[in-house]
């Protein structure tokens, strides 16, 4: 079979996976602190042609010496997705238990099933209860638990304050000590939702973020509908050209089966 025909197949495949990063990042329009992830391609194995008249002191293993051998692609795949972590547009709600960062950083937020903290930038917050021992029992030898509200993300996770220990909620509609965190690097960060993200051993140390907490706002998603929907069309426009190339290289190959018989 024609190498044209595998390498027009593949690409044609591959920019569907295009077309899903970019018609996700679209479907996120209006997902609180949503960070839009862009496609990177890279070349597949190259093959070696002999090149003609390029005479040489020697050639590869298993080739005619004399002749210098030139690369040959093979067509190129959806190598990676990366997380795009500029700021997008901060809306004003007024509610007491919105916050958005200013700057660099995120929030933190902690399960506590689980143990693990993972980084947000979506502050849409409400206050959740949590009963907790007063370390008292009652006549039965049971523990007497007490209701505490804390700031939560409204999913069973809570959020951290500036010292790092959950945010006990006295009073609602006064101004909580929400915590900005951030790491040297935002490489590699694992994408665990829509919203949250995961830090790896080699995004560095966690340390204080730079950025304004502000309240009453939240932080909307970062993709840009315009460049979106023109990768679109990008993806759209190639994935139709990689199928002509499959038609083009079947057609090649039923002429020179015909002239075989």
């Amino acid at each position: 079979m024609n190498q044209s025909f595998f390498i027009a197949a593949v690409g044609a495949h591959q920019q569907l996976m295009r077309l899903g990063v970019h018609g996700n990042n679209i479907a996120n329009l209006n997902t609180y602190g949503f960070r839009a992830e862009k496609s990177r391609f890279a070349s597949l194995m190259y093959d070696d042609l002999k090149g003609v008249g390029t005479a040489t002191e020697g050639g590869y293993e298993g080739e005619d010496p004399g002749f210098e051998m030139l690369p040959s692609g093979v067509g190129a795949a959806l190598w990676t997705t990366d997380t795009d972590f500029k700021s997008g547009p901060l809306e004003e709600t007024r509610r007491d238990q919105d916050y958005a960062i200013a700057g660099e950083g995120f929030f933190a937020i902690a399960d506590l099933t689980t143990g693990e903290i993972t980084l947000t930038r979506n502050g849409a917050f409400v206050i959740s209860e949590l009963m907790r021992s007063t370390g008292e029992v009652d006549e039965n030898g049971q523990d007497i638990q007490e209701r505490i509200y804390y700031l939560s993300d409204n999913e069973g996770r809570f959020v951290l304050s500036e010292t790092g220990g959950m945010i006990e909620v006295g009073d609602e509609h006064e101004p909580q000590p929400v915590g900005v965190f951030d790491y040297m690097n935002y490489d590699g960060m694992e994408h665990v939702n829509d919203t949250r993200f995961r830090a790896v051993d080699k995004n560095g140390t966690i340390r204080q973020g730079g950025g304004t907490v502000m309240r009453g706002f939240i932080e909307m998603s970062n993709a840009d509908l315009a460049e979106e929907m023109t990768k679109v069309i990008e993806s759209q426009r190639a994935y139709g050209m990689a199928l002509k190339m499959v038609q083009t290289s079947d057609e090649v190959e039923t002429t020179i089966n015909s002239l075989r018989s």
